[in-house]
This record gives structure tokens, sequence and C-alpha cells, in this order.
């Protein structure tokens, strides 16, 4: 065996908790590092933010493209003094080297979002200019704008398998570089088929408890659990409980795609070629 087949061979599934160690990014504000090259994931990195209430997470850019997707509370990010609001399952889009700030506008519950940059080693420069507030409010950006927003009631909804929902979030046709993603909802027994990637993926449960298949291996994930998959590894997600299930999922890719294959690749009654 090669270096590098050595090297891809060691690319595996990974299950990171929902709930599991945070690092601070200033008073009040906190991030879990999810996917990144530290389980050696490739070409992007996710996350969960979370802001106390009334705290921010001041002005800073990065080097590449990275979007916001709220999970919970209310969301007012600032972007070049551009201030708008976010609800749940919102999504913003800020290329690479756009300053944007975060603020939680609500002074009793915290403010969660899930960050996706496309890089696997995350990080963010403060910025110390000033911005002249424009108050956008609930409407979205204009086309001479940098910034996107995808607002979660007004996306397109499809059904990939029987009572099964997606909403895509983000995408390259939607502004975003080198990342796509978006919304699922599983009604109870509903799940998706036995499927590949050729990129990288993160999938992160907001909602729920779902039974995740990856190769043969089975874990059971609910409560912000996000599981990594690297490309090429067959895997599928199952809700086999009595409410309903919901995720939300990124690729290190700009357009979503997904090749199905076999049920056994997945319950490990095949072996993966």
């Amino acid at each position: 065996m090669t270096i590098e087949n050595a090297k891809a061979a060691l690319r595996v599934e990974a299950i990171r908790p929902g709930m599991g160690e945070a690092t601070s990014l200033g008073p009040g504000v906190s991030f879990r590092e999810m996917v990144s090259g530290a389980c050696a994931a490739r070409g992007f990195s996710t996350g969960t933010v979370t802001i106390d209430p009334r705290a921010v997470l001041p002005y800073h850019v990065h080097t590449v493209c990275e979007t916001l997707t709220f999970l919970s509370g209310a969301a007012i990010v600032h972007v070049e003094g551009r201030a708008y609001q976010l609800e749940p399952f919102d999504c913003i889009c800020l290329p690479a080297g756009v300053a944007h700030q975060i603020s939680n506008g609500s002074g009793d519950s915290p403010l969660m979002a899930l960050s996706a940059v496309a890089s696997p080693t995350p990080a963010q420069e403060p910025v110390s200019e000033v911005f002249a507030v424009q108050d956008r409010g609930i409407s979205n950006p204009s086309r001479v704008d940098p910034e996107s927003i995808v607002r979660f009631a007004q996306a397109e909804v499809y059904e990939l398998s029987p009572h099964a929902e997606f909403r895509d979030l983000f995408a390259g046709r939607l502004g975003s570089v080198g990342i796509c993603g978006g919304y699922g909802r599983f009604q109870p027994g509903a799940s998706l088929p036995c499927h590949v990637h050729e990129f990288d993926e993160s999938i992160t449960i907001v909602e729920g408890q779902a039974v995740c298949l990856v190769q043969g291996n089975r874990y059971m994930v609910g409560g912000y659990d996000t599981a990594f998959v690297p490309e090429g590894r067959p895997h599928r997600f199952l809700n086999r409980s009595n409410a309903p299930m919901a995720m939300v999922w990124v690729y290190a890719g700009s357009e979503p795609g997904r090749t199905l294959v076999e049920s056994g690749y997945c319950d490990g009654t095949l072996a993966w070629p």
C-alpha cells in the first residue's frame, strides 16, 4: 500500500457530541468545533456558535466563504453595517473578506448557529473598522450586496424519499463557494436510501433522534450531535422513533449530489468495494 492509499484508508466517519467541549470566542460567545481537519475532513469545516442573551460576536472576516444557519433564537447579523434579522433555520452566506458581526437579539434566550466554512482549518480575523448601520430588518440583500440570505419559510421544499422533506439553504447557485447544505426533516419511519457522495459531509441532528449507518457501523445521534462522513463512504440516516427527526447537512462542494447504492453497503451485509 502506498503512503497516499494508507492515508486515505484512515479517513473514516466520526461522531462529535453536540454538547462537547467548547472554546470561548469572547464574553458570552462559545464555539464547538464539529468537523474539521482534526477529523481528516477535506475542503470544509463546521461548528456550532452559541451566543448568550444580549451578547455579541464582534466584527470579523474569513479568508473563505462562510454560511451561518441559525438553529435557535433571534439573530441580528450586521454585514458591513447592513443589519438583518434572522429566525431559526434562516441562512446567511458571507463571501470571503466580507466583515460581519452576530448579535443575540433576545434578552433571555441563547442564540445558536451552525457555521460552515470552505476550509478544514476554521479561523477568523477581527475587524476594527466602524460601519454606519443600515437597518434591513427582515428584508433580503439587494443584487449589489455581496451577502445572500435564504429564508427558511421561502425555501423550496422537495421530497428525497417518502416523508423526508428537504430544503437547500446554501449552494453555488445561491451564492456560496466551495460548500453547500440544507435542512431535512424525517417523519417517524422515514429514511434516505443508502448513498455515497463525491465530497465529505457533515450532518448535525437538530431535532429528535436518528439512526446513522455508515458502511456497517451503527450510531444513535441527537441533540446537535454531528456525524462526519468522508467522501465515498456509504451511509444513510433513519428515523426509527415516534417523533420527527431533522438535520442540517453540509457538503464540501458547491452543489449537492448523491449516488444511490445497495442498502447492504450501509448495514454491513455487503462488503464495500
